[in-house]
């Protein structure tokens, strides 16, 4: 389940925008929102304890911190779409290769820890939900066609998954687990913690956000 949930989730979040065409509204920033704080939540209960449990301080704060300015790096390209940031242009776009690789190194390296936190796959679904559905919704509003979008979304689906099968099979990431680990880390607290600015209004929390937020919080605390 934890290499087939991800592709489905991303299907199912092209599916949604083909069959439904939702409108990036108040319940898609709810979603955000609760996934962010889903995400923020599952990291410090879960993944922080762990890698400073086993790994060296110094080290595992160093690799959170190059966590953190590689996601900044790669959001050069990505335009903040791992956080639902993307802005629409009039002209029509041709298959976007830099977004493309740039989503894949993240799906990539958020896959490696699944493996030993059975819990972080339902956080990496919540992500990618919203995420697919942006995605999709953005490229169909910019002309590319709809078999380009499926290509698409589906070479991004398989790319968590393969992130999982290279942690497990790989024995130079089993060796640096805590580090790749900790630089994931560092990757999701710069995601989640921005995710949850930019799905607020003027980064003020009206109740339903509120709502939200706290839901993720202890969705993640209980399991």
């Amino acid at each position: 389940m934890n290499y087939i949930l991800p592709i489905i989730t991303v299907i199912a979040g092209f599916g949604i925008v083909i069959l439904l065409k939702p409108q990036i509204k108040l319940s898609l920033k709810l979603l955000l929102a609760f996934s962010g704080a889903f995400l923020l939540s599952l990291t410090v209960f879960h993944l922080l304890p762990e890698v400073y449990h086993h790994g060296n301080a110094r080290t595992t704060g160093i690799c959170i911190m190059m966590g953190i300015l590689l996601q900044i790096f790669l959001e050069f390209f990505s335009k903040g779409a791992e956080h639902g940031h993307m802005h629409h242009h009039s002209e029509k776009l041709h298959f976007p290769w830099l977004l493309f690789i740039s989503l894949s190194i993240h799906a990539i390296l958020e896959g490696f820890p699944i493996h030993s936190h059975d819990s972080l796959i339902y956080g990496i679904i919540v992500h990618k939900l919203p995420i697919a559905i942006i995605l999709t919704t953005f490229f169909l509003e910019a002309n590319i066609s709809k078999p380009k979008v499926a290509a698409f979304l589906i070479l991004f689906s398989l790319m968590t998954p393969l992130g999982t099968l290279l942690a497990d099979i790989i024995p130079l990431f089993k060796t640096f687990y805590v580090e790749v680990s900790a630089i994931v880390i560092g990757i999701f607290l710069h995601i989640s913690t921005t995710i949850l600015f930019e799905s607020s209004e003027g980064h003020k929390f009206n109740a339903s956000k509120l709502f939200v937020i706290i839901m993720g919080i202890l969705t993640a605390y209980i399991i």
